[in-house]
């Protein structure tokens, strides 16, 4: 199963999505990150983040859909934040799709404690929803059963 975690730029909250869910994740399952207009670059705090968490930064980038063109997702999960009035990015294609929105860590300001509080804060709500996908028994479930879980596990 392939995970997609799509936001505008692809730098910041889909790294850190792709990077802890493949960190949790059992043998079978893989996250990737895409972004609509990705910047080309990994936010420097996000990586500090994820190595300060133990991990795995390797081979982290910031790339547009079409790279997975050939091999496309099963799952396409928005992280932007739409509260905060983000145009999520939009996947074509027939994977199920589900929204688990997070504020924007790059876009704090203050001390440097209070951005690397906001950082932690959002890998902690990342490892949360994580969690909760995992704990899914995902091999018995139904396409329709699955999109409300996502659903679910998006509010959470």
């Amino acid at each position: 199963m392939k995970v997609l975690f799509m936001c505008t730029h692809n730098s910041c909250r889909s790294i850190l999505s792709e990077a802890l869910f493949n960190h949790l994740a059992p043998d079978g399952v893989e996250a990737v990150s895409s972004g609509s207009f990705p910047s080309g670059r990994v936010n420097q705090r996000a990586l500090q983040t994820l190595e300060a968490a133990a991990v795995s930064t390797t081979g982290l980038s910031s790339k547009a859909s079409d790279a997975f063109a050939g091999s496309p997702p099963d799952i396409v999960i928005t992280v932007c934040d739409r509260a905060a009035g983000e145009a999520c990015p939009i996947f074509f294609g027939p994977a199920l799709k589900a929204h688990w929105g997070l504020a924007d860590p790059s876009q704090v300001t203050g001390s440097d404690a209070e951005i690397s509080a906001a950082f932690e804060a959002t890998l902690g709500k990342i490892r949360e929803r994580a969690s909760a996908f995992f704990a899914l028994p995902l091999e018995n479930m139904s396409a329709d059963r699955l999109k409300t879980e996502l659903d679910r596990i998006g509010s959470l």
